[in-house]
């Protein structure tokens, strides 16, 4: 078996002085997917022992964006971005491992005011297909922070938040569009009726404590890869960010 986990951290240094360091070693995830570092090179030292290789994609921008992995299994190669001009916000790291593709992101909001949908539409596009080229290879995992809560199960108040950013109908469509080329999301092929579940709250007094929430981080997989997803779980009392850590459960490839 194989467990990869995912979470927003909503900046490292401070995750780590809400119990990120006890999170990571009570988990103890093969692969450890984060988003949202909002660091530089040399700002943080994590030491999580000799068995955990680290890649990180810092953004140019100070304080902004970033990813890292880190993981037990030694991938095959490591990409940063999808093209060799990509926007420098350190948003996505593909690890290649024999049996799939890790694909690591944080997509772009489209922002409050909506002034970055028309982007952010551009960019659905270039990464779904970026994902399909990878599909064509070998099987691909997908996780992170999709910025988009698909139908009305995954908010909580799906009437009241319909247009905002992160619940639009553009938004939405790129996701249906992109489980419709040939992706699962794993969370609700498992558990395709089961409400109150998310893994986004806004620090507005209570928010969390009412369970007024956004189920905005994900593990998609390639469809033929359904067969070895044996569990997917959003751990929602883990605190330390606005985002709660999601996790996936694969059996092994081995034959």
């Amino acid at each position: 078996m194989i467990k990869l986990v995912s979470w927003n951290v909503n900046g490292l240094r401070a995750c780590v002085q809400k119990g990120f360091n006890d999170y990571f070693k009570q988990v103890d995830a093969d692969i450890f997917c984060v988003q949202e570092t909002k660091l530089q090179e040399g700002q943080i030292t994590l030491e999580h022992g000799e068995e955990y290789d680290q890649y990180w994609n810092y953004a140019v921008k100070k304080g902004y964006s970033g990813t890292a992995i880190f993981t037990k299994i030694k991938p095959i190669s490591a990409r940063y971005g999808m093209e060799e001009d990509e926007e420098a916000e350190g948003r996505i790291i593909t690890l290649e491992f024999e049996h799939f593709y890790l694909v690591n992101v944080y997509t772009p909001n489209a922002k409050r005011d909506l002034s970055r949908l028309e982007y952010r539409m551009e960019w659905e596009d270039r990464f779904r297909n970026y994902l399909l080229e990878l599909d064509k290879c070998k099987p691909v995992v997908v996780c992170g922070d999709l910025n988009v809560a698909h139908e009305d199960i995954d908010i909580k108040n799906a009437k009241a938040n319909r247009g905002n950013s992160g619940f639009t109908d553009e938004e939405r469509g790129k996701m249906s569009t992109l489980l419709e080329s040939g992706f699962i999301d794993t969370f609700r092929y498992l558990h395709p009726e089961l409400e109150g579940v998310y893994s986004w709250w806004s620090y507005m007094p209570k928010v969390r404590e009412r369970n007024v929430g956004w189920r905005i981080d994900y593990f998609l997989a390639s469809s033929r890869l359904a067969l070895n997803v044996i569990d997917a779980q959003i751990d929602c009392q883990i605190m330390g960010s606005d985002h709660c850590p999601v996790m996936l459960k694969l059996a092994d490839f081995s034959e």
